[in-house]
């Protein structure tokens, strides 16, 4: 298993901190000395995790704070409150999301969900507590796309989904959109000399309550998943989110470096192949303006 090295000093930020990879990734960083903001939708939840983490680290210093982001005035009051606070962050992990809801939910703001939650979400998040992070020595920001992205499409003529909804197709496009950030994110830090290293992650398939969480909303797991998870081959919740955690703490993580089990659905990190969707730069440059759009969030970036 991967080690996280020491993180003593550092401020970390775990998005769906309360339960699957985030949970497993706020431990891990725990563990390692970082103090950890669990990001939350549910903070009863959030204090559970908390609790359970502080059982087997009581030093650890942890606390939990409410962010919906599929709502941008959640994202906005809980970036607002880290600005208040004033402290660096040194390590952003956009973790949380939603997979598959069968019927298309639209948010308070409008959006598909999925786009919303797992991607415009988290770009206006990272983008709200931008200053934050350059203001550490050396911030990440860890991004966690999923494997599907290789087959996802930005449908730009129907970006939310208003006139065909497909729940693999939504998804694919949202964790395609993930690593697309990721990748324009890092060549921006790169153009404007910033001291922040972008990287992106996929967990496999890893049995978490995303496999049945998004899939329920509105209605009963579907037969094809309740297949699925019995039959593909899996892992741990642990095991998923190693790939996250190298992305997010290894010092030989690559700025835009992608990564994920070593045998695509399980195994120990390794680097992952980006597909060629992702590294269209006209694609990606059109997808940032437009989540700026959207979101009304935008980064200072110096021609």
């Amino acid at each position: 298993m991967y080690q996280v090295p020491s993180m003593r000093g550092k401020l970390a930020v775990v998005t769906g901190a309360n339960s699957g990879t985030g949970r497993v990734a706020a431990q891990a960083l725990a563990a390692a000395g970082a103090d950890v903001i669990l990001a939350v939708r549910a903070p009863e939840k959030g204090e559970r995790a908390r609790a359970e983490i502080l059982a087997a680290h009581s030093r650890a210093d942890l606390r939990v704070r409410r962010v919906d982001l599929a709502d941008l005035s959640s994202v906005r009051e809980f970036a607002d409150g880290l600005i208040a606070d004033g402290r660096p962050i040194d390590l952003l992990v956009n973790n949380a999301g939603v997979m598959m809801p069968p019927h298309r939910i639209e948010t308070v703001d409008g959006f598909e969900l999925q786009l919303a939650s797992n991607y415009l979400g988290p770009f206006a998040l990272t983008g709200r507590v931008l200053p934050l992070l350059l203001a550490a020595p050396a911030a990440r920001v860890a991004t966690m796309s999923s494997g599907v992205a290789t087959r996802g499409r930005i449908t730009f003529d129907d970006l939310q989904s208003t006139r065909s909804y497909n729940p693999t197709g939504a998804y694919a496009q949202s964790k395609l959109a993930d690593l697309m950030f990721t990748l324009q994110l890092s060549d921006i830090a790169a153009e404007q000399g910033w001291a922040l290293r972008s990287t992106g992650a996929h967990p496999g398939y890893a049995r978490t309550n995303l496999l049945t969480s998004g899939p329920t909303l509105g209605g009963r797991l579907g037969p094809v998943m309740r297949i699925a998870t019995k039959l593909i081959p899996s892992q741990s919740a642990e095991r998923g989110t190693e790939p996250l955690l190298f992305a997010a703490t290894s010092p030989d993580a690559t700025p835009g470096g992608y990564y994920g089990p070593r045998w695509n659905l399980v195994g120990p990190s390794a680097k992952a192949a980006v597909t060629s969707r992702a590294r269209d730069t006209a694609v990606r440059a059109r997808l940032w303006a437009e989540s700026e759009r959207l979101t009304g969030v935008t980064m200072p970036i110096t021609a």
